[in-house]
C-alpha cells in the first residue's frame, strides 16, 4: 500500500509545476515486481493526470486575474503562448507528457478555457500512453 502511494505521490508531483520525476519510481516498483504492473499504470496515470488538472485549474483561476506580478512569466510570453495554444487547438494536449514543456502547456489550456472533459480524456491517453510504453520498455529489457 505505502509503495502505491509513494508511485501516486511521485506521480502527480511529477505533473504539477513542481520539479519532480516519477518515470524512475515506476521503473523500480516494475523491477521489484512488488504489485502487478496493471496497478502500477492505473496509480501513476492516476497520479499524473490529477496533477494535470491542478495545472488546468490554476490556469482556469489564472485568467480572469492577469496580469500577475508573481508569475514567473511577462504578460508578452504568456499573450504568446495563447496565441500560440490558438492556433494549434487542443491537439496539444497530446504533449501534455513531455518533460518540461507539457506542465505549462496544460496550464495554458486552463487560461484558455478548454473543456474539462477533453482536458482529462486527452490527456489521460497521453499519460497512459507514456507509461505503458515505459513498462513495455521496461519488461523488454528485464
Amino acid at each position: 500500500m505505502w509503495t502505491l502511494a509513494a508511485l501516486f505521490l511521485a506521480a502527480f508531483a511529477a505533473a504539477t509545476l513542481i520539479p519532480a520525476q516519477s518515470e524512475a519510481v515506476l521503473v523500480g516498483m516494475i523491477l521489484a515486481e512488488t504489485n502487478p504492473v496493471w496497478l502500477l499504470l492505473v496509480v501513476a496515470t492516476t497520479g499524473n493526470v490529477l496533477g494535470s488538472l491542478v495545472n488546468w485549474a490554476i490556469g482556469w483561476l489564472l485568467q480572469d486575474r492577469m496580469p500577475l506580478r508573481w508569475l514567473p512569466v511577462s504578460p508578452d510570453q504568456l499573450a504568446r503562448a495563447q496565441r500560440w495554444y490558438l492556433r494549434r487547438g487542443w491537439w496539444t494536449l497530446f504533449g501534455s507528457w513531455l518533460p518540461i514543456i507539457g506542465d505549462p502547456l496544460v496550464l495554458v489550456a486552463g487560461l484558455m478555457r478548454e473543456p474539462f472533459w477533453r482536458v482529462v480524456l486527452v490527456v489521460t491517453l497521453a499519460k497512459a500512453g507514456r507509461y505503458i510504453v515505459l513498462a513495455w520498455v521496461t519488461l523488454r529489457v528485464a
